[in-house]
């Protein structure tokens, strides 16, 4: 599969399914492209999927620190779009999307946003709070440069729901080798660095919009998508029964009839 040059970063990236429609998929922290595979065999005849991994991520090369994570993963995305597409993102990938459907949303067909980890749009709420607390252990862990129990504390947040010691040895290490990304995510996800949340801006997105959630996912999941989807003129929720912030790896079905839901809005 190709690997080029894309935002100035060397990217792989693959194409999966074979349908008539063209769709970019931006999979989560710590996941590679792979992570979709799942999903686009489910809409494997609808759509054709361009996934790429994110820089630190798979096949790509490291991140270089200098840009803005999210801001470049839009960018990267954005290459792939050479006409209207059906834009997916997970996690810091939904971020990403968002902040791309407000650049170009001309190119944008539907919007497709699981579980998107715009915490600021869940500050002073109680769920930001519970936040802190759940991930107080992981933050200390990462302060003292433990990357091991970092990474553990945050899969046990944010995982498939699959126990640390019951990974393979070579997903720990992934997981370990690239902990430090998710903080890269922190001037997008909790300081809206990409402006998400100023006034007016949601509102003026007029684009096809389906939020999913997992039902046991951490409590913000459900305050971000609660206040992102009313200020949304163009919306459906859809919560996945029995499924965890990882839904498009372990509930692949569910998402993609989801997905297909949202395609036929636009």
């Amino acid at each position: 599969m190709p690997k080029d040059l894309r935002a100035g970063q060397e990217i792989y990236w693959q194409v999966l399914g074979e349908g008539t429609r063209r769709a970019v998929a931006i999979h989560c922290s710590l996941a590679h492209s792979g992570a979709w595979k799942g999903v686009a065999e489910e809409l494997r005849g609808t759509l054709a999927i361009t996934a790429f991994d994110l820089p630190g991520h798979g096949q790509s090369a490291d991140w270089d620190g200098r840009e803005d994570f999210v801001a470049l993963t839009a960018q990267i995305a954005a290459s792939f779009m050479d006409g209207p597409v059906d834009l997916i993102g997970h996690s810091v990938g939904g971020v990403a999307a968002l902040q791309l459907a407000f650049a170009v949303p001309e190119m944008v067909r539907t919007l497709t946003l699981i579980e998107p980890v715009l915490f600021a749009a869940a500050r002073g709420f109680p769920e930001w709070d519970e936040h802190l607390a759940e991930m107080a252990a992981y933050q200390r862990a990462l302060e003292t440069g433990d990357r091991s129990a970092a990474a553990r504390e945050f899969t046990r947040v944010w995982g498939t729901g699959v126990e640390w010691e019951s990974l393979s040895p070579r997903s720990r290490s992934y997981t370990e080798e690239r902990i430090h990304l998710i903080s890269a995510g922190n001037p997008a996800n909790v300081d809206d660095a990409g402006g998400i949340l100023q006034p007016g801006a949601l509102e003026s997105l007029s684009v096809p919009v389906m939020l999913i959630r997992g039902e046991n996912s951490p409590s913000i999941i459900w305050r971000i998508s609660e206040e992102i989807a009313a200020r949304l003129p163009d919306v459906g929720v859809a919560d996945v029964q029995g499924a965890g912030h990882m839904l498009p790896i372990t509930h692949p079905s569910q998402v993609a009839g989801l997905i297909e839901v949202n395609l036929s809005r636009g």
